[in-house]
């Protein structure tokens, strides 16, 4: 049975050996890489590499170089890459942890245009146009 983060957070404030905590709760802290955790999202959507690739509006050669691990893009083509996916919001908040990017946060006006965008389902290019209209910055 997993653990919520809540609680393995309370076990760490709490924990006198962190050796201790990290052997009791190893299985419960993921290891995977960002290619891993997408090859494991784009099987679970049913969808093709390159349908994400051409829905997130990124290069071919450089959507693939992310998925085999060679490039970690920054936030906002990963962003890109997770709308094009059609990501659920808790899909893709799992996906930028994983990376080590901060999770969309609502009180951040970008982020919120990008959760509005997500929990629409709206693809890239309206997603942009959004973020334009709001004079930030596009996703790419």
């Amino acid at each position: 049975m997993a653990k919520d983060t809540a609680h393995l957070l309370e076990e760490l404030r709490n924990c006198a050996d962190f050796r201790s905590f990290y052997r009791e709760n190893e299985e419960y802290l993921p290891k995977r890489t960002l290619a891993e955790a997408l090859d494991a999202l784009v099987k679970k959507r049913g969808i093709k590499k390159s349908e994400a690739i051409r829905r997130a509006e990124l290069s071919e050669v450089y959507g693939y170089q992310i998925f085999s691990g060679l490039r970690v893009p920054e936030r906002k083509k990963l962003l890109a890459l997770a709308v094009g996916m059609q990501l659920d919001l808790e899909e893709m908040q799992t996906l930028l942890k994983t990376t080590g990017y901060a999770p969309l946060y609502a009180k951040n006006a970008f982020d919120c245009v990008v959760i509005y965008a997500v929990c629409k389902k709206l693809p890239v290019a309206e997603l942009n146009d959004m973020l334009y209209d709001y004079g930030m910055e596009t996703l790419g």
